[in-house]
């Protein structure tokens, strides 16, 4: 059963195409009074199927990979998608926007996915059991790869060259003036400071807040829960004074922002790989030799300026990616 007939049956509004989803307004008022954890699952599951729909119409593409909310996630899209269609000649199509990595997962397990990027450090996500705790980088990724393959049939490939993982995030002028260059150094202020987060992040259980105050010893005087996007503009206009922030965003270098060093390695590393259903490797055994130019290609600062062209710059992760692709002689020009 696909994931967007699993996300609902009854209730349904016929779309163009003739492609049938739950009424919008039934199912968006039946989430009311939920628990948050309820509401949270119900809204990512009907955002990622009305997602799939829209995409649904037509033939379906050989191939079709999945991106999440978060710029170079797209990007990554957009180049996977240039290179499998440039070295295979297969119909490929990016399905943007999936709310969270849970949707992403779920998608590629039941196939309306076939190919997304990733993080190693997932697999601290009650994903499959684990035969370590370790965070070291080698022995994440080392169960990632495997794990996956054995419970879901996932290729977890090689990383592509960059992590993108939290990082606890200030203003340049004040880690200067304060002399914040670890977490523990905010230790004496964090009962004076306002922390800007992620929503998900307070609720996880591995590598979330109350884990993260068990570890550090630090509570904040408040936590603003809201969308990630917007804590990069909340603590540079001072609304906030810390916040949770993704280590290779552009935004931290646009707006002059300080991150500060997981001295504690409480955070799990999050190398980022291609992630391709087996059954699609199986089908098209081209796909995984086309990515494979990526791998080990990309670091962390590459990756920061690709993302700051679509979010500072303004243009669009399709142009992007293929002018990386052009200027490293992927494609042709």
């Amino acid at each position: 059963m696909s994931l967007a007939r699993r996300c609902g049956e009854r209730g349904t509004d016929k779309g163009r195409c003739g492609w049938r989803w739950p009424k919008t307004a039934t199912a968006l008022k039946a989430l009311a009074g939920k628990p948050r954890a309820a509401r949270t699952a119900a809204s990512a599951c009907l955002v990622l199927l009305l997602t799939l729909a829209g995409a649904g119409c037509g033939a379906r593409p050989d191939l079709r990979i999945g991106a999440q909310t978060f710029t170079e996630t797209k990007i990554l899209a957009e180049m996977y998608k240039a290179l499998i269609e440039q070295k295979t000649g297969l119909d490929v199509k990016v399905i943007p926007d999936l709310a969270a990595s849970p949707l992403v997962f779920s998608a590629l397990d039941r196939g309306d996915i076939d190919l997304a990027t990733l993080y190693s450090g997932e697999i601290f996500n009650n994903h499959f059991p684990l035969e370590s705790l370790s965070k070291d980088r080698a022995e994440v990724l080392r169960q990632a790869q495997e794990g996956f393959d054995r419970y879901y049939g996932f290729d977890w490939m090689d990383p592509l060259g960059f992590e993108n993982t939290y990082a606890f995030t200030v203003r340049r002028q004040v880690a200067e003036a304060s002399g914040y260059r670890r977490i523990s150094d905010i230790k004496p202020d964090a009962a004076s400071m306002r922390f800007g987060v992620d929503t998900s992040w307070l609720e996880r259980a591995s590598d979330g807040y109350p884990a993260f105050r068990q570890e550090y010893g630090i509570s904040f005087a408040k936590a603003y829960p809201m969308e990630l996007s917007l804590v990069y503009t909340a603590v540079k206009n001072e609304q906030v004074d810390i916040v949770l922030a993704y280590s290779t965003d552009a935004r931290l270098k646009a707006f002059d922002l300080q991150t500060l060093q997981d001295d504690r390695r409480f955070f799990p590393p999050y190398d980022a790989s291609p992630v391709m259903r087996k059954k699609m490797e199986a089908l098209h055994p081209g796909v995984k030799e086309a990515l494979r130019p990526l791998i080990g290609a990309i670091d962390a600062e590459t990756m920061i300026g690709l993302n700051y062209q679509v979010d500072i710059e303004k243009k669009s992760e399709r142009e992007v990616a293929l002018a990386y692709l052009k200027q490293k002689g992927l494609i042709p020009k």
